[in-house]
């Protein structure tokens, strides 16, 4: 199937040929012809698998179709979770218009930074809009923009939208869009939250699901487990970006930990080490993330270490390998993480790090995948205490599942009880 056959016209097939795209992925193939039509969109598909691309070129198609000369209007209007996702996605729109006979005017707006040059740049309006809810509701809060005219809504990652707390945000941006439009929603997963969000704010939606998600996890990445001490995770991770881990290449790497802390402790010993790293969160100032992000997408880095939060929206093209410091809370975010490796037909590594305290946790990951991945040990960074825990995860009261080991006091009762069991001990 060619970008041509899904019905783009040739401004457009000229335009995916100069981004280096040869054939539409499965998503585009699904969703740019339902997008098209006018109708609304509820697809499933995961990060990497193309999806903006598979809503900014149909609603470019609509724009060129119907484009008079005159005042601007906001045609479409894309709500996302992170500013570094909306970053992105306003990249590629404008990646997209560069050789297009007309002039597309997108803006991205999110938090974190001065509101007056996104202010500024609303200025005679915009035809796309890409915002976090936050930002959207305090630029129309300041008359920078009205919302009554958009004709599209596209919520992208729609799970972490509802996971970061969006959803009064959500509820009053749709209370200011007018009742007809076309709807479009693209999530990697479906949990109760998004799919009564879908429920309320789609009319008898086109659902679509990229073939990868059916495997929960696109097959060209390599997945693999370390188990590892938490002491020594930040000498193994050197290790592993200094030595190669025996699969694929580690000119770059990005790391996931739990926090602030941990991204710029890790980051601080692998510099002292001689490695170029730095850390990505969210107490960072928009122009210090902005900054860690070219130098690590330029190859100036060489490893990035992120929270989850910050690790949205990072696409690095042929990202080679993602290494889980911290494992994630949850078997989603596990899919948001490795997705960033493993790109567009690329193959890539994911590592977990589990520890003997974290192996309950990570089974429970394992078993929301589907999967069992076996446990490796590297030479010299062998745990102390490899056995996994024998008795049952016990929940945490933050959302994670951990593993709980017997205590010494633990062991002694069940040797007595053991004792007891055989019968009274003889003296000497």
């Amino acid at each position: 199937m060619s970008f041509a056959s899904l019905g783009l016209c040739p401004a457009l097939q000229q335009a995916v040929e100069a981004r280096g795209y040869e054939q539409p992925t499965d998503i585009q193939s699904s969703a740019i012809p339902a997008v098209l039509r006018g109708v609304d969109v509820m697809a499933q598909a995961h990060t990497g698998s193309g999806k903006t691309a598979a809503f900014v070129l149909p609603l470019l198609q609509q724009l060129l179709a119907t484009h008079r000369e005159g005042p601007r209007r906001l045609r479409a209007l894309v709500l996302v979770p992170t500013r570094e996702l909306a970053a992105q996605v306003a990249d590629t729109w404008q990646e997209m218009t560069r050789e297009l006979p007309v002039r597309v005017k997108t803006v991205a707006v999110f938090g974190g930074v001065s509101i007056n040059p996104q202010m500024m740049a609303l200025r005679g309006d915009a035809d796309f809009v890409v915002a976090t809810p936050g930002r959207l509701l305090d630029l129309v809060q300041h008359n920078a923009l009205r919302l009554d005219g958009v004709q599209t809504l596209v919520l992208d990652e729609a799970d972490r939208l509802l996971d970061l707390g969006f959803a009064d945000e959500l509820q009053r941006v749709l209370a200011l869009l007018p009742n007809r439009r076309q709807n479009l929603l693209f999530s990697a997963t479906f949990a109760p939250g998004v799919q009564a969000l879908a429920e309320s704010l789609l009319h008898q939606p086109v659902q679509l699901q990229a073939a990868q998600v059916v495997a929960q996890v696109p097959p060209d990445i390599l997945q693999r487990a370390i188990v590892v001490d938490p002491p020594r995770r930040t000498q193994l991770l050197r290790h592993l970006v200094e030595q190669g881990t025996g699969e694929g290449s580690t000119r770059q790497v990005l790391v996931f930990a739990a926090s602030r802390y941990t991204t710029e402790l890790v980051a601080d010993k692998l510099r002292r080490a001689g490695i170029p790293a730095a850390a990505l969160h969210g107490e960072l100032s928009q122009g210090a993330r902005t900054e860690a992000l070219a130098a690590f997408k330029s190859g100036a880095l060489r490893v990035l270490v992120a929270t989850d939060l910050a690790g949205r929206g990072i696409h690095v093209p042929r990202l080679p390998m993602v290494v889980n410091y911290d494992l994630p809370r949850s078997a989603t975010d596990y899919t948001h993480r490795i997705g960033r490796t493993g790109r567009a037909g690329a193959s890539g590594v994911a590592i977990s790090f589990v520890t003997p305290a974290s192996e309950a946790h990570f089974r429970l990951i394992e078993k929301r995948q589907g999967q069992r991945l076996p446990r490796e040990q590297v030479a010299g960074f062998e745990p102390a205490d490899p056995v996994a825990p024998s008795v049952a995860p016990v929940a945490d009261v933050n959302g994670g599942v951990k593993g709980r080991r017997k205590s010494k006091k633990d062991k002694l009762r069940e040797a007595a009880a053991a004792g007891a069991a055989d019968g009274p001990l003889k003296r000497d």
